[in-house]
């Protein structure tokens, strides 16, 4: 746990020397990091979409915990959700919940368990929303990329359930655009969310997907893109299809992890 020392109260959540969470208990509402706002605007354009209102109960399941910033969030914004977390990394669980404790009847349990066993052993249209943000050794696992795997979280989703996922990578996106094909190979409709000027020059930066077999809110998100401090791009239909043009997507037999950060590189948020 790092103090934040722009922001009194705050703290990130550091993990194999990279920011994996930032946390302001007394303002889990706020999220810092720009791609957890994406998810952010995911979430809450869909429900509108939906009809969910604010005070209509989510069921949730986080695919990768850390600090538990989006998990904190739900718990707030939309506080009578239903919150399952599975995070595999007992021992910093422990530590966040010491230093940084969940609120009093958040709605949220974690299971100690990664993400590809958590999610096989869930029923069948469990959740309405998955949120996949998971890391290891600073890699998205590739356990967690390949047609497979999403076909199981498509089976834990609801019919018209929201898939958000947080992906890390640098142009040309040669990792990031298969995993993407993966999403897109199994949902009906994909969209993708990143900063403008992750799509130009080798920073490493956060590429957001929202998949789903139901229709995704893609003119709010538009909206909402363009009018982000940071300005995003929003690929979807026939813009999303020509970035994906010739890509196979990842299957378990050649799926990789995300390609490692740069030395010293200590947030991946943008």
């Amino acid at each position: 746990m790092v103090p934040d020392p722009y922001n009194h109260g705050a703290w990130l959540v550091r993990k194999d020397d990279a920011d994996q969470s930032w946390v302001d208990i007394a303002h889990p509402e706020h999220l810092e990091f720009d791609y957890m706002a994406r998810i952010g605007w995911l979430i809450d354009d869909w429900a509108t979409l939906h009809g969910i209102t604010l005070d209509g109960r989510l069921r949730v399941v986080h695919v990768g915990g850390a600090g538990m910033s989006l998990a904190r969030w739900l718990a707030v914004t939309r506080p009578t959700s239903a919150q399952i977390v599975l995070e595999p990394d007992a021992e910093l669980t422990a530590a966040v919940r010491l230093a940084l404790p969940l609120p009093p009847h958040s709605g949220v349990k974690v299971r100690a368990v990664d993400g590809r066993a958590g999610l096989a052993a869930m029923a069948d249209r469990l959740a309405q929303v998955v949120i996949l943000d998971a890391f290891d050794h600073g890699q998205v696992p590739a356990s967690l990329v390949s047609a497979e795997f999403l076909r199981d979280v498509r089976r834990v989703l609801t019919p018209d359930g929201l898939l958000a996922v947080n992906l890390v990578d640098a142009n040309p996106h040669d990792w990031s655009r298969r995993a993407t094909a993966s999403v897109a190979g199994v949902f009906g409709h994909t969209c993708l969310i990143a900063e403008q000027s992750g799509f130009k020059g080798q920073r490493v930066t956060n590429l957001v997907i929202g998949a789903s077999d139901a229709p995704l809110p893609l003119d709010a998100l538009t909206r909402r893109a363009a009018g982000a401090v940071l300005p995003c791009r929003l690929l979807a239909g026939d813009d999303l299809t020509r970035w994906l043009a010739g890509v196979k997507p990842f299957t378990d037999a050649d799926a990789v992890p995300s390609p490692p950060r740069a030395k010293g590189e200590l947030t991946w948020y943008g």
